[in-house]
């Protein structure tokens, strides 16, 4: 099983995972410390690199089993692997998903730690007037893997309206509603409380598209006075991550939602993965009630587990 060092983020591989891991030649020469990766470009395109005795390439790729030499002499390659960092972030209402904003908004970016070498890459969006759970990563492959449509991951949200849902309606938002950019649908929505006129449901989309759980009330009728974010594919917002927190997650999680993804070995590509037993592979982490903040009177029900859930508790 591969290991993960704190924060430094280095992953020693056994030797067969090591042997299916590849890495472009630039790339592998620059972390060797030869140079810069443009350096290591013009270096290949003079010709005075080799892979097992063979001209190379820009773009070639090289595998720890091939010998590389430059002027002629080996290389050591250095084959560490990265895991990415992953971060957690309650946003509050009022703040952009945008590192520039031409209005001059608060934005989600100005609370997270800076990185060397790297950036903070959003996993999805939240407008600027919802709140809830934001994910960050250091790791394009797997904020693609999380948010892309073609992966159909579910985000889970608390939202909370001006009035109740009748049967009626409920149905044709699961049979979906035809709106400016196609048909969207829920996966699911549960009644969750409230009190007076104001009505919590619990609901799972599996898309992304911009304000789509209110654009889908408004289509029949209803106005969200409030949307949360609560979960995140496998993420679930812990209940002690209050506004305007972030917390990253500690490697054997990061492990655990890269297998989940399909980027690890030990599962299945994650396109191919089964949907409906989505809940089943979510990251252990607390478990607890998700309730509207205090003051608000109506509880949201149907709690969120965060523990693994087994086949007969759904």
């Amino acid at each position: 099983m591969p290991r993960y060092s704190y924060k430094g983020r280095p992953l020693k591989a056994s030797p067969d995972e090591l042997e299916d891991h590849s890495e472009k030649l630039q790339k592998a020469l620059a972390t060797a410390g030869m140079g810069s990766r443009r350096d290591m470009e013009q270096l290949i395109a003079d010709g005075r690199v080799s892979i097992n005795g063979m001209p190379a390439k820009v773009g070639d790729r090289v595998k720890p089993s091939d010998l590389v030499k430059v002027n002629g002499r080996l290389v050591r390659l250095s084959w560490k692997r990265q895991v990415p960092r992953v971060l957690i972030y309650h946003k509050p209402e009022g703040e952009i998903v945008s590192r520039d904003d031409p209005e001059g908004r608060p934005s989600v970016f100005d609370h997270l730690p800076s990185i060397r070498g790297g950036r903070w890459i959003t996993v999805g969006r939240l407008d600027f007037n919802t709140e809830g759970l934001l994910v960050f990563t250091t790791n394009g492959d797997l904020a693609n893997r999380l948010s892309h449509p073609r992966y159909e991951v579910e985000r889970e949200y608390a939202v909370r309206l001006l009035g109740a849902l009748t049967g009626e309606q409920m149905n044709l938002l699961l049979n979906g509603v035809e709106l400016d950019d196609g048909v969207a649908k829920v996966d699911s929505i549960l009644p969750a409380g409230g009190e007076g006129v104001n009505q919590w449901y619990r609901l799972v989309i599996r898309e992304g598209r911009n304000r789509e759980v209110r654009r889908i009330m408004e289509h029949i009728g209803l106005t969200v006075s409030r949307l949360i974010r609560v979960r995140f594919g496998p993420l679930a917002m812990p209940s002690r991550l209050k506004r305007g927190m972030q917390e990253e997650l500690p490697e054997s999680e990061v492990q655990d939602l890269m297998k989940w993804c399909g980027l690890l070995k030990g599962n299945e590509p994650g396109g191919e993965r089964d949907h409906e037993h989505e809940h089943e592979h979510a990251i252990t982490r607390e478990s607890h009630d998700e309730r509207p903040p205090r003051g608000e009177g109506a509880k949201i029900g149907h709690p969120y587990r965060r523990r693994l859930l087994n086949k007969g508790e759904r």
